[in-house]
Formats: structure tokens, C-alpha cells, sequence
């Protein structure tokens, strides 16, 4: 049985067998400031720690956050058995603090951004692109671009406090993206 993927160069014409239950579990971010990063993911975009575990001998600490829906997971609470579901999870957000960084003022790290560019940014669907504009305004968050500015109307970008990037979209508005005009 073939998954669906589009086909382009590069692109194997199978999934390879070996990859069967290969799942993407979570991307990691550098954060200066725990307390203001987590206080935006949690607050601002709704995401729970899972998981938060201390490495006190290389002096850094990693959070694993998720959007969780109320009611939908049974999340353990045994620790250990904690960690292991977290790893099994999907869509995680791995926040990554050097300690130390909270307290040097001129500490910052790359957004992907600026020049030389790499990472570009992580993104959310939203149910509605207006309402989650008008959140956003109301919590003080830092706009990139809003709906109706640029080529791409009906895509909004917004800034963390470590200033990386934040796409948030509203999945049905966005059928016609990619085709010609």
C-alpha cells in the first residue's frame, strides 16, 4: 500500500518499510527566559507542560509542551511513565533553557530570521484567524505581518519573547493558497 505524497524530485516513490512508525514527536527551541517563554506558550497560545526535565550536570533544562484538547488524553501521572508518553506523542514543542541566559541582558539568541537565514518558524492553525488577531492585540503580542498585509493575505505572523516566528492560520482560508490567480 503507497502513502500519499506529492511527487517531486527527491521524493521516494515508497515509504520505506523500515519507517513504519516513524512519527514527528517535537521541535526545540532555545529560550533565554523560561518564565516568559513558557508564560507566552501557555497563556497566549493555550499549550500545557508535559514534561520538564533538568540536566543539572550540563546546566540546562527542557520543556515539552502540547495544545492538548480537554478530555482527549490520558496523560500518566507517573513520571517516569510521563516522559515515555511524551516521546510518543505528536506536535510537541520542546522548550530548551541554558541556565544563565535569564540574567545576561544582552543575551540573544538567532530567530532563523535575520541574516544568515536558516530556521524559519514553527506554526499554528487556529479556528479563526480574526479572533486570534484580536487575542493577540489584547495580550500585547508583536505582530511580523498581519492578514491583510503582504502578497500572502490571510496568513499572520507574530514573534515570541525570544523573537522567533509564529505563523498562524485558519486552514480554510487557505484552499486557494499556491494556485494561480
Amino acid at each position: 500500500m503507497t502513502t500519499f505524497s506529492e511527487q517531486h524530485p527527491g521524493v521516494a516513490a515508497e515509504v520505506p518499510p523500515a519507517t513504519r512508525g516513524f512519527r514527528l514527536n517535537h521541535t526545540m527551541l532555545r529560550v533565554k527566559d523560561p518564565a516568559a517563554s513558557l508564560a507566552f506558550y501557555s497563556r497566549v497560545l493555550g499549550m500545557r507542560v508535559l514534561r520538564k526535565l533538568d540536566f543539572p550536570e550540563m546546566k540546562f533544562s527542557l520543556f515539552f509542551l502540547a495544545r492538548l484538547e480537554d478530555g482527549k488524553h490520558d496523560v500518566p501521572q507517573d513520571v517516569g511513565e510521563r516522559t515515555a508518553w511524551t516521546f510518543q506523542q505528536e506536535g510537541i514543542l520542546e522548550l530548551t533553557h541554558n541556565w544563565g541566559t535569564e540574567d545576561q541582558a544582552d543575551f540573544r539568541y538567532h530567530d532563523g530570521n535575520a541574516q544568515p537565514q536558516g530556521f524559519g518558524h514553527i506554526c499554528f492553525s487556529v479556528p479563526d484567524l480574526q479572533a486570534a488577531s484580536t487575542w493577540f492585540d489584547e495580550n500585547g503580542v508583536e505582530f511580523v505581518k498581519r492578514a491583510d498585509q503582504g502578497k500572502m493575505k490571510n496568513v499572520v505572523f507574530i514573534k515570541d519573547p525570544d523573537g522567533y516566528w509564529i505563523e498562524i492560520v485558519q486552514a480554510d482560508l487557505l484552499a486557494q493558497l499556491g494556485r494561480p490567480a
